[in-house]
């Protein structure tokens, strides 16, 4: 690919523009199939220690649980209680094709910045300095934010999840048993949820720069954007106690807020 000062000083043809994002797909497709091969290897030691850990109470978040409940001199089950979960197979096929879906999406995940700094190399040269400085600081805060929200996602929304829903009972005639699909799918969706709702602030300042949305809008529609908010908390972690909802609620309403400040900034 010629060097983005080079492509600054000649205009590209439309078969050009082309060329030069056949190449980005290909380096990111290279980069995403090498990230692959690599977790795929991996997988049979990242499973145990990575995916399958919030099923054991030596997870990290359930001593915070514990520590949070000993403070609040809370005894509540949920928070205190040993927790062990046993995931079933009844599917022949299934291990070997969630071994490549997790290795799939596990690369997808790492390749995150690497597909935005693809994107920065093919763009940056339509821009202007001074838009170029905004566009770079967006896909940096753009990747900080994804893996914020795949953190937040996989150590404290995932877990309570995963507690409140394997240990809820409607009957006592029915005994619940977690199938691996049905664990993974869970896992998979809920985390990656997580890291592209605080994508929030980057959307948000897209918008402001399209026109779309502006400061003043934000700030009259944040009573409704909390509620919203809330509700969607509820959604994601059906816990029913505060603590839980707060887990999800309060960082979606800083995400906001911070969406103001960078409307404010532009």
């Amino acid at each position: 690919m010629p060097p983005m000062s080079e492509m600054a000083d000649k205009q590209l043809s439309f078969w050009e523009h082309l060329d030069v994002l056949r190449r980005a797909l290909f380096r990111l497709l290279g980069v995403w199939l090498v990230l692959a091969v690599g977790y795929f290897v991996l997988m049979p030691s990242l499973f145990d220690a990575v995916v399958l850990a919030p099923c054991r109470d030596d997870f990290c978040f359930y001593g915070l649980l514990r520590r949070m409940a000993a403070w609040m001199g809370s005894d509540s089950p949920f928070l205190t209680a040993e927790f062990h979960l046993k995931l079933i197979n009844i599917n022949l096929t299934a291990p070997f094709f969630i071994h490549l879906s997790t290795a799939f999406w596990l690369s997808v995940v790492t390749a995150v910045p690497y597909l935005l700094y693809e994107v920065w190399r093919f763009i940056a040269p339509a821009l202007y300095p001074s838009e170029q400085r905004g566009v770079r600081k967006a896909l940096w805060l753009g990747s900080v934010m994804f893996y914020l929200g795949v953190l937040l996602g996989y150590f404290m929304v995932y877990p309570l999840t995963l507690r409140f829903l394997s240990t809820y009972q409607l009957s006592a005639a029915i005994e619940t048993q977690i199938s691996l699909n049905s664990y993974i799918d869970n896992f998979m969706m809920l985390i990656l949820c997580m890291g592209l709702a605080f994508e929030l602030p980057l959307l948000t300042w897209l918008l402001s720069l399209l026109g779309v949305v502006n400061r003043g809008f934000l700030r009259k529609y944040r009573r409704h954007a909390i509620v919203l908010i809330v509700i969607l908390a509820a959604i994601i972690t059906p816990t029913g106690d505060p603590f839980t909802l707060a887990v999800v609620a309060i960082p979606l309403c800083l995400l906001y807020e911070l969406s103001i400040l960078l409307t404010r900034l532009r």
